[in-house]
């Protein structure tokens, strides 16, 4: 599964202004639930819930919150470059500035996980995570997560 099946250009965010990672969840949950016609609080909601769990930053200044819900008709993902990093409590304790959001429909099962396991291999590429962070707009930004993946040799 491609990562253009799951993050459409007009959700991407290239330089988000956030200070904590509450506000970060906050806006993306605004952006989520204005994209997929959901309830933005609900969204907010879910992502909350997960993080209590344990944090979704996963290293390297990249984080994944992700969430289930109900009314979703398919998986959706929501990309944010973030304008300067922000802690994220993530284990290396590195800030964050790459965000992947990843919404799944309650039913979604294997989908979600496989759309979770690909998202993390493509921002865990020091050279992908280094072409986001250098580019500056939507479409570039866009460009690079549609970059097939490196095959291994």
């Amino acid at each position: 599964m491609p990562i253009t099946d799951l993050v459409a250009p007009e959700a991407i965010l290239p330089a988000l202004k956030v200070n904590s990672k509450k506000q970060a969840l906050q806006e993306l949950a605004a952006r989520a639930a204005e994209l997929t016609g959901q309830n933005e609080r609900s969204v907010f909601e879910v992502l909350l819930q997960r993080e209590k769990l344990g944090t979704t930053a996963v290293g390297y200044g990249v984080a994944i919150p992700h969430g289930k819900l109900p009314k979703l008709e398919k998986i959706f993902g929501l990309f944010a470059r973030l304008d300067r990093p922000i802690d994220f409590e993530a284990m290396d304790g590195q800030p964050v500035d790459l965000v992947f959001l990843l919404l799944a429909p309650e039913g979604a099962g294997a989908d979600h996980l496989k759309a979770l396991a690909r998202i993390a291999r493509l921002l865990r590429d020091q050279d992908i995570a280094k072409k986001l962070r250098a580019s500056r707009d939507a479409q570039a930004i866009y460009s690079v997560l549609a970059l097939p993946p490196a095959t291994a040799a």
